[in-house]
C-alpha cells in the first residue's frame, strides 16, 4: 500500500487526476448548457409564436379603433366649425333685421341714393383699365361680363 500511496501523491498522478476532473467538469457543463439551450429554444419559439399570434389577432381591431378615433376627432372639429358658422349666420341675420344696416348695405352695393341726394361714381381712368384686365368675371359688374360675352361670340364668328 505504501507504493500505492506514493503513487497517489506523485506529481504525474496528481496532474492526470486533475486533468480528468477538469475534463469531467467541462463535459458536464457542456451537457447542461446544451440541455438548457434546447429547453430555452423551444420555450423561446413558443413564446415567439404566442406573441406573433397576439399581434396578428389584435392588429386589425387596433387599426379600426385608431381609425374610428381619428374619424370622431374630425367629426367633432366639423361640428365645432358648423356651430361657429351658425353663430356667424345668426349675427348676420340679426344685423340685416336692423333697418339702418340694411339701408347702408343697399346704398353701398347697389349705389342707391335717397330722394333729394345726388349720387356720384368717380372712376380713375387708369384704375378702370387695370381693373378690367385684372378682375375675374365674378369681380366685375354683370353688364361688363355680358358685353365681353357678346364681343367674344362676335369674334368667334369671324
Amino acid at each position: 500500500m505504501a507504493v500505492k500511496d506514493r503513487d497517489r501523491f506523485s506529481t504525474t498522478t496528481r496532474i492526470r487526476l486533475l486533468g480528468e476532473q477538469t475534463a469531467a467538469r467541462v463535459y458536464r457543463s457542456q451537457t447542461k448548457r446544451q440541455a438548457r439551450r434546447s429547453r430555452l429554444t423551444g420555450r423561446a419559439a413558443l413564446l415567439a409564436l404566442v406573441v406573433c399570434s397576439l399581434v396578428v389577432a389584435l392588429a386589425y381591431p387596433i387599426r379600426q379603433y385608431v381609425a374610428q378615433r381619428a374619424e370622431i376627432a374630425d367629426l367633432e372639429q366639423q361640428k365645432q366649425q358648423a356651430r361657429e358658422r351658425v353663430e356667424e349666420l345668426r349675427d348676420l341675420k340679426a344685423r340685416w333685421q336692423d333697418d339702418a344696416y340694411a339701408e347702408q348695405r343697399i346704398r353701398e352695393r347697389l349705389h342707391y341714393v335717397m330722394p333729394g341726394e345726388t349720387g356720384f361714381v368717380v372712376v380713375d381712368p387708369d384704375a378702370a383699365k387695370q381693373t378690367r384686365t385684372d378682375l375675374g368675371a365674378a369681380d366685375r359688374p354683370w353688364y361688363a361680363n355680358v358685353w365681353d360675352g357678346v364681343d367674344k361670340s362676335d369674334a368667334a364668328d369671324r
